[in-house]
């Protein structure tokens, strides 16, 4: 089993790495595959709703990293994605990344890449805006059949630096008891399909605009 993990902040080793490393951690003690993969500092491009995906089934920017991530996500079990918080709000590279990554996914081939598999968003702060940007990167799960995996305090932990994350002591906790419970759902999931229960098939045949 293999747990893909994206690093959405410019400091590929900052405060959000740091976080991800934690939970690496107790992947790995799982007997997990785990692979960050990080957005970096590079220009992302925003999705311009061409629709070219559609018929691609990939987006058609392939210059900076979207379409290799969504290759990497078919063959992976489950999904973190780490943010930090800007304005209360998570950056606007990883929501770059994630929008054309998803809609891309919609479609084609590698339609499965994403659904019906555990996801988790981990978000750090200085200070304040942790609650909404959380909110955020969940709509992407909720709206893509995947299931959302929780710990025992919402997946937020504060810090300025790297070197601050381990004073957080309850947002560490968190973040290690969200890996587990990932790691324990992972487990379920395959042992349902190694035992012949296959994911439901989604209806999909209405779309209902509410412009007239």
């Amino acid at each position: 089993m293999k747990v893909l993990m994206l690093n959405g902040s410019s400091n590929t080793n900052g405060s959000t790495r740091a976080g991800l490393d934690i939970m690496a951690e107790v992947f790995d003690t799982e007997k997990i595959e785990c692979e960050i993969v990080c957005v970096g500092a590079k220009p992302v491009r925003d999705c311009i709703g061409c629709g070219k995906c559609s018929e691609k089934g990939m987006c058609i920017f392939s210059d900076d990293g979207v379409n290799e991530f969504v290759g990497k996500a078919t063959d992976a079990d489950g999904f973190v994605f780490g943010t930090p918080v800007y304005y209360a709000h998570p950056s606007g590279r990883i929501l770059s990344f994630l929008d054309r990554a998803f809609f891309s996914n919609m479609w084609g081939t590698g339609a499965a890449a994403f659904r019906h598999k555990p996801a988790a968003a981990i978000v750090v702060a200085r200070r304040a805006g942790t609650s909404a940007t959380y909110d955020v990167m969940n709509k992407y799960f909720g709206i893509s059949q995947m299931l959302n995996v929780g710990s025992t305090y919402w997946n937020e932990f504060h810090a300025l630096s790297r070197e601050d994350v381990p004073k957080d002591a309850e947002g560490t906790q968190t973040l290690r008891n969200l890996a587990r419970n990932m790691a324990w759902l992972m487990k379920c999931i395959k042992a349902g399909r190694d035992a012949g229960v296959t994911p439901p098939a989604a209806e999909a045949d209405s779309m209902t605009n509410f412009v007239r």
